[in-house]
């Protein structure tokens, strides 16, 4: 039994663990000849550090997760805080803690857990076809694999997507751009130990802390599409976007290394029911590409390998592995995931709308409720999400 997973991002290579699992020779397949992430940081909530843990690489988890006990939200223009709490009730609610991690650090241990000498690097898939009994994968090198079913995890542009859907998506720009990195950290910013955030104007600032002394931050601010900038005006073009903030904002503003900042616009695409075509499976961005507003991209697709995984566990024991296994194991998949996915994109863009003020009365009304927010909604609202993951 194989299968082809393409893509070597958290998606691809999460479930080439959760298949192994299940006795299932994995061929990983990714396009670029090396990786280089988009997006310095991402924060790995509870459901997600379960689900690495599940896999079998959580100490990976306990290596690179920042510590994130606090979390604050301040007045960008005073830096006041609004409010500030303890994420104590949230880890002793869900059983555990929010990682913080450096993207890189964690796709590349993830790669080197796996055997970076068994993944093919430099292998963009051009088109697939399948039969009743297996599926084939071409590569743009003029090369192919055959296997007995796919795993397309192989991101928000999937190359994959259209042939299990039926027809081609088109991204939808969510009308804010993001810009994101690592600077050491400085407590004259922000704790050591705190995600905290400077909220106004429809703009965000925000700080978390990952391992080896380091803050992960990302400035956010409503822009058209397709402005002209770049590294060498980033410095400036922050300082003008954020003109009379706080002295914390300013600090890290002249902190940043143009040369490592990255510059984001930011998309989702609107989410689909269909994630699996017969012996083809969509996972992770491939299948529910979201914004970032509720740091449930990368922990979505550790869900649905830990999903994977069970799907296929459940079919083997009725049924042997057989065709039909697989077959029957990808469908309950599709059917476990579909709504779950669904609701996180569409949370995250709920919350990506009152964030970033496509309607500025609801985000001063946000704004409002922050300084009144004890953390017990907010923990409220974190745990929900949390808990609806598969290993809660």
């Amino acid at each position: 039994m194989k299968a082809l997973i393409i893509g070597a991002g958290i998606g691809g290579m999460s479930a080439a663990a959760a298949l192994k699992q299940q006795g299932i020779e994995c061929d990983i397949f990714e396009a670029v000849k090396e990786i280089k992430p988009v997006g310095a940081a991402l924060s790995i909530w509870s459901n997600g550090v379960k689900c690495m843990n599940h896999l079998g690489m959580g100490s990976i988890m306990d290596e690179l997760g920042g510590p994130m006990h606090n979390m604050a939200y301040h007045d960008g223009i005073t830096g006041s805080v609004m409010t500030q709490f303890s994420l104590a009730p949230l880890v002793d609610a869900v059983g555990e803690r929010p990682c913080p991690v450096s993207r890189a650090d964690l796709q590349s241990q993830m790669i080197d857990w796996w055997g970076r000498d068994k993944v093919q690097f430099g292998k963009r898939i051009e088109k697939v076809e399948q039969s009743d009994t297996g599926v084939t994968a071409y590569f743009t090198d003029g090369t192919s694999a055959v296997g007995d079913f796919m795993i397309a995890a192989d991101g928000t542009h999937s190359a994959v997507r259209a042939d299990v859907i039926g027809y081609q998506t088109e991204r939808r720009y969510a009308n804010y751009v993001n810009w994101n990195g690592l600077v050491e950290i400085d407590e004259s910013i922000a704790p050591a130990n705190q995600w905290t955030t400077f909220v106004g104007e429809g703009k965000r600032v925000s700080i978390m802390p990952i391992a080896d002394g380091r803050f992960y931050f990302f400035f956010d601010v409503p822009l058209p599409k397709g402005l002209a900038e770049d590294r060498t005006t980033v410095i400036a073009d922050l300082t003008g976007y954020f003109a009379g903030w706080a002295e914390p904002v300013q600090k890290l503003i002249a902190a940043i290394d143009p040369e490592t900042t990255n510059r984001i616009e930011i998309h989702d695409i609107e989410p689909f029911d269909t994630l699996v075509k017969g012996n083809i499976a969509l996972l992770g961005d491939a299948a529910h590409s979201t914004t970032p507003d509720i740091g449930q991209g990368g922990c979505s697709a550790l869900e649905d390998a830990v999903v994977l995984g069970q799907c296929f566990a459940d079919q083997f024991k009725e049924k042997g592995k057989t065709v039909s296994g697989v077959i029957a194991a990808l469908k309950n998949y599709e059917e476990a995931r579909r709504f779950r996915v669904k609701d996180l994109v569409l949370k995250a863009r709920k919350r990506c709308d009152v964030t970033h003020g496509k309607d500025m009365q609801e985000t001063q009304a946000w704004y409002d409720e922050l300084r009144h927010e004890t953390g017990e909604n907010i923990i409220a609202g974190l745990r929900t999400t949390i808990i609806g993951g598969p290993l809660a």
